[in-house]
């Protein structure tokens, strides 16, 4: 067989036939290489060793034949799996001496030790046992100042931009598990840092310090980390001011969003390890700010997964900074009865002036760039209208409630600046400074998303500022579209915020007379989420509509039971269904037995009506019960008690029946 093969790749021409002919090859390395005997095995290993230095001797073959070299190399890195170290100990030394005749030759090289170093680190889980795996990472750890010298000799000296390119693709294969040595005392650092302004190497040299950003060694190397972050500021401003990232990714090639998406890596992983070192001393203080201000421009670029990077370390970001916060306030009573100690916890307390002007930014970023919460059924799709959401994007729900928490931290570490910014962003909506559907938007689903976080007092004053103004607008503004938006961003905002509802029953009663109106609106999903809104309203202040508020005449729940036909008039079945469920949680608020009975009889009025109404045709004649306007009418009819309440099915059940004919 291995003999079929040889003659394949010396003979054929067609590149495909040589790549069926290496998968095959493949597979009996892969699976059967320790039954093959020793000369078939010495056969494979030289005969691939030979093509791969014959190929790569060349830089015409090499170019020409790149594809199949690279899978020669894969081959041949299935071959060391077998074979190195116990049955082929001079690998490394003979790879490193080959590397040293031929520029291509070297570029090859680092693309086999890539490939090694992937296949024993990343890729090793369920082709190797433990025991081979361990001792492959042994070997490749105990033979590496070999490779290091030659990817350090191969920096310094060659001009080719291929073979830097591979072995700094190589080095960021490596730097996650090298001996750390050769990284902090060997001119590693110094050297990446020197091809980071070539725009050609850049990529690659930012892969490889976000590596190095990732490691932590305690403070063993701190003085190296604050060194390579400083320096490497110094020369990311002169390449990338941070005021342009939003509009250099817009208006970038694929290599400069590449670069973009490679500095919030960089970015997000020095910070997560090192963030500390950098507050210690003030010479460093002023380099962490600016480096703060790239995330946070970073985090305006208009792509999915670079905000996603940087989202996950402002949450973590935040939360840290609200912890130490939350742990200082209650000590801080006890400690200034103690003469002498500082009671303010001056290291939190600084911690926090020095995020201040970050943190003021964050929230401006995170009410910029709200994800849409879950209830928000009304949404703009890709032809720019204002659409009923059909299905719901899981990916956003997670990137909300992510968002909802970093902003509610954000919240809790400066309550009036949060407030401040929201209502200065409502008022350019209302004077049309700044208004768009997605501006509007995202802002009341911030503000949607911080119930809670205020003291009740200022919770109280924000809210009736931000009602009032998102009522005003929803009467100056024109277009249905524009009031359907407007519409859903009323509903979610007051539906987050029962407390205040339960505590100011004016508010809460023009809020209800509100989603009754929108209950009249025919626009896509304003009167699903009209009712979505209403249940939740009433299930959290269910006793205010049962009870005679001051000023009124009777209980709203009765109010609502006179003007019921007119109220569900241009409802859907399963919206009315929603309606008479939130009715029926009014209903059971009640704890008059009597009332109660009166509010079900009233609510039940109109399905009794049309239950009477099939009943009396169905007496004329039986057929009319297999009508299918019929059916559906019974079967409403059913999920409209059933919806009510289900502590009264018992008392609704018996008169549905008893005059069937």
């Amino acid at each position: 067989m291995w003999l079929q093969v040889v003659h394949i790749l010396q003979n054929s021409q067609n590149l495909n036939t040589k790549f069926f002919a290496l998968q095959v090859l493949e597979s009996v390395i892969k699976y059967r290489w320790n039954a093959l005997p020793v000369e078939q095995r010495d056969g494979i290993k030289n005969y691939i060793s030979d093509v791969i230095v014959q190929l790569s001797s060349n830089e015409v073959s090499f170019r020409q034949e790149r594809l199949y070299v690279n899978k020669l190399n894969i081959i041949l890195v299935q071959v060391l799996k077998h074979e190195w170290p116990a049955r082929w100990t001079s690998f490394i030394p003979d790879l490193v001496a080959a590397a040293k005749s031929s520029e291509t030759i070297c570029e090859n090289c680092m693309a086999i030790l890539k490939l090694l170093s992937e296949e024993i680190f990343d890729f090793s889980r369920g082709e190797m046992t433990q025991q081979k795996i361990k001792e492959l990472k042994s070997s490749l750890n105990s033979e590496f100042r070999l490779i290091h010298e030659l990817c350090l000799y191969v920096l310094s000296a060659t001009q080719s931009s291929e073979l830097i390119r591979a072995t700094l693709a190589t080095l960021h294969a490596f730097l996650s598990w090298i001996p750390v040595g050769f990284i902090f005392e060997s001119p590693l650092l110094e050297t990446l840092l020197k091809f980071f302004p070539m725009a050609a190497y850049r990529n690659l040299t930012l892969q490889c310090l976000t590596e190095v950003a990732a490691l932590q060694f305690g403070d063993f190397y701190n003085v190296q980390y604050v060194k390579m972050y400083t320096f490497f500021m110094l020369q990311l401003q002169a390449i990338l001011p941070p005021g342009t990232i939003p509009n250099a990714y817009a208006n970038g090639s694929n290599e400069e969003q590449a670069f973009i998406q490679n500095l919030a890596l960089f970015f997000t992983a020095f910070f997560k390890n090192h963030i500390r070192i950098l507050e210690a001393s003030a010479e460093n203080r002023a380099a962490l700010l600016v480096g703060l201000e790239y995330l946070i421009g970073i985090s305006y670029v208009d792509d999915t997964e670079v905000f996603k990077v940087c989202l996950d370390y402002w949450n973590v970001f935040v939360l840290e900074l609200f912890e130490a916060h939350n742990q200082m306030e209650p000590a801080i009573p006890a400690a200034q009865m103690i003469p002498g100690v500082d009671g303010t916890g001056t290291a939190v307390h600084q911690r926090r002036q020095l995020y201040a002007s970050p943190l003021s930014k964050l929230r401006m970023l995170m009410i910029c760039r709200m994800a849409k919460p879950e209830e928000v059924l009304i949404v703009e799709d890709e032809n720019g209208n204002i659409v009923r959401e059909t299905m719901k994007d899981n990916d956003v729900l997670v990137q909300y409630k992510i968002m909802r928490e970093t902003l509610i931290y954000l919240s809790h570490l400066d309550h009036e600046d949060t407030e401040q910014q929201m209502l200065k962003k409502l008022t350019k909506q209302l004077n049309g400074e700044d208004w768009s559907w997605n501006n509007l938007n995202t802002l009341c689903w911030a503000i949607g998303s911080i119930s809670g976080s205020m003291v009740e007092e200022q919770e109280n004053r924000f809210l009736v500022m931000v009602i009032r103004d998102l009522l005003n607008l929803c009467e100056i503004t024109k277009g249905k579209d524009n009031k359907a938006v407007i519409a859903s961003n009323i509903m979610y905002v007051v539906g987050q915020y029962p407390r205040f509802l339960r505590a100011h029953w004016k508010f809460l009663k023009t809020v209800v007379n509100k989603l009754f109106e929108f209950m009249h609106e025919m626009h896509p999903g304003v009167q699903d989420m009209a009712c979505d809104t209403f249940l939740k309203i009433v299930q959290k202040c269910k006793r205010k509509f049962v009870t005679q508020q001051v000023g009124e005449n009777e209980p709203f729940v009765s109010e609502l039971l006179t003007n019921l036909a007119t109220t569900i008039l241009d409802l859907e079945p399963h919206q009315i269904h929603t309606f008479y469920e939130s009715v029926g949680h009014m209903i059971q608020a009640e704890s008059d037995n009597t009332k109660r009975d009166e509010y079900l009889k009233r609510l039940m009025s109109l399905p009794n009506q049309k239950w009477a109404e099939i009943i009396g045709q169905a007496g004329q004649s039986i057929d009319i019960l297999k009508n299918q306007d019929v059916i559906r009418s019974v079967l409403n009819i059913f999920a409209d008690k059933h919806k009510c309440c289900d502590f009264a099915w018992t008392t609704l059940f018996p008169t549905n029946f008893t005059d069937l004919p």
